[in-house]
């Protein structure tokens, strides 16, 4: 059996050995490391700004401006734009542009994810789309080619961002897994996509669009910068580890790539019990162990392994074989599949336990990615374990009709019905949504 176990004191003590940490998403001590990361910021007098006559004439013309070329693809709406940040906030009509792109941007890339939130009020939703935008970019940085920009940047050759890549160096304590040139570009854009973070919590507007409907958001909902520089500390190490060891060190990457998604989204959503925190740590760690999970296969192809090491030579397992890329489908690789996943289910239990501390019209958007994910996780058990020849997804009959349930039971069921929903999923004549 594999040890369930929460091996760091991240936001509030869950079942596994947790420690207790009091405060609304404060830690009580900051590494070196985490020092360094959250100390990028920009400051707006030292950086060149758009200037007021650019600011007018693009607010008369916001209305038709397009955000898609000849190519039907999408575009950035102030690529033209010399300076990285607008030196006072920019008009509602450029604000409602860089809204309309973060939405475009999740219609395209995420049409599941999507799906769970555009029935949340308009608002709400936008925020959604705003933090999808940001969480996108940072991996499209990390784990794909998207080529970030930063106006009046020198890019590798800035001394800011060299001297930030050789103090993270240092205590990273650990090469590259890249090849030097891929590197040098993703560690420099990733620093440059903090600066322009700090734009979120500070007098300056970035001229990013992602950035621009992001201080909106942060500021409506008060979302704490934390979570976001979480969240690209967890690209970071990408770049310096493609194998982890144990569970702990499995669980700190689930933290930092999908809980702290979960804590920036229930601030939208609203709550008001503060165990939605803990709850939300579990809902990002179930959701991105069922992704390592399901993308082991295409993993390994990029010559990362997410599984932890120990365990599966505690399995039988060969983990030289999945360094090799060599892949063999055994009898010992399906029970432990099927361990790994009575592990997730009990953080997917915790998750479910959000629900009923959210208001009802923001309760449908979790609930369908939760029971997206769980059914998820059941086919790749039926498929006894085979992520290396297949790719294990829902197809549209699945997402719909998953939709409708969630929708049905979290929008209109009274409560006091729950139990029988629950009853009749457990035989399988309803799902478990």
């Amino acid at each position: 059996m594999l040890e369930r176990r929460k091996p760091l004191d991240l936001v509030l003590p869950l079942k596994g050995n947790a420690s207790t940490r009091s405060g609304r998403f404060e830690r009580e001590s900051i590494t070196p490391l985490e020092r360094l990361r959250a100390g990028v910021s920009l400051a707006s007098e030292a950086v060149k700004a758009v200037s007021r006559t650019a600011m007018e004439a693009l607010k008369e013309s916001a209305h038709f401006v397009g955000l898609f070329n000849d190519e039907h693809e999408l575009v950035d709406p102030f690529a033209h734009l010399e300076a990285p940040i607008w030196s006072e906030a920019p008009p509602a009509e450029l604000l409602r542009l860089a809204y309309r792109y973060c939405e475009e941007l999740t219609v395209r890339e995420a049409g599941n994810f999507y799906h769970s939130f555009k029935y949340l009020p308009d608002e709400q939703r936008q925020a959604m789309c705003a933090v999808y935008a940001f969480c996108r970019r940072a991996d499209d940085i990390a784990d794909g080619d998207w080529a970030d920009r930063f106006p009046g940047s020198l890019g590798e050759l800035d001394p800011e961002a060299q001297a930030y890549r050789e103090a993270l160096e240092q205590h990273q304590h650990a090469g590259t897994v890249l090849d030097e040139d891929a590197y040098l570009n993703k560690i420099t854009q990733l620093f440059f996509f903090r600066k322009k973070l700090s734009t979120c919590y500070g007098e300056a507007w970035s001229t990013d669009p992602v950035f621009l409907a992001l201080k909106d958001t942060v500021q409506r909902y008060t979302i704490p910068r934390l979570v976001f520089d979480d969240l690209i500390s967890g690209m970071e190490d990408d770049l310096y580890r493609n194998r982890y060891t144990t569970f702990d060190d499995l669980y700190v990457y689930c933290y930092r790539v999908a809980s702290v998604v979960g804590l920036m989204c229930i601030e939208i959503y609203g709550y008001e019990d503060p165990r939605a925190r803990k709850f939300a740590e579990s809902w990002g760690i179930f959701m991105q162990l069922t992704n390592v999970l399901r993308d082991v296969g295409e993993d390994i192809h990029r010559d990362r392994v997410y599984l932890p090491s120990e365990e599966l030579e505690a399995n039988g397992i060969d983990a030289e074989g999945f360094r090799d890329g060599r892949v063999v489908l055994n009898a010992k690789w399906e029970p432990y599949c099927h361990h790994y996943a009575r592990r997730a289910r009990t953080y997917l239990e915790e998750a479910r336990q959000l629900l009923p501390l959210l208001p009802r019209q923001t309760r449908y958007s979790p609930a369908a990615m939760i029971a997206f994910y769980d059914k998820i996780l059941k086919q790749i058990e039926r498929s006894q374990g085979d992520v290396f020849t297949q790719r294990i997804r829902l197809n549209k009959a699945q997402k719909i009709g998953l939709a409708a349930a969630v929708y049905l039971r979290h929008r209109f069921l009274p409560r006091f019905l729950d139990p029988v929903w629950a009853a009749f999923a457990r035989v399988g004549l309803l799902p478990s949504v």
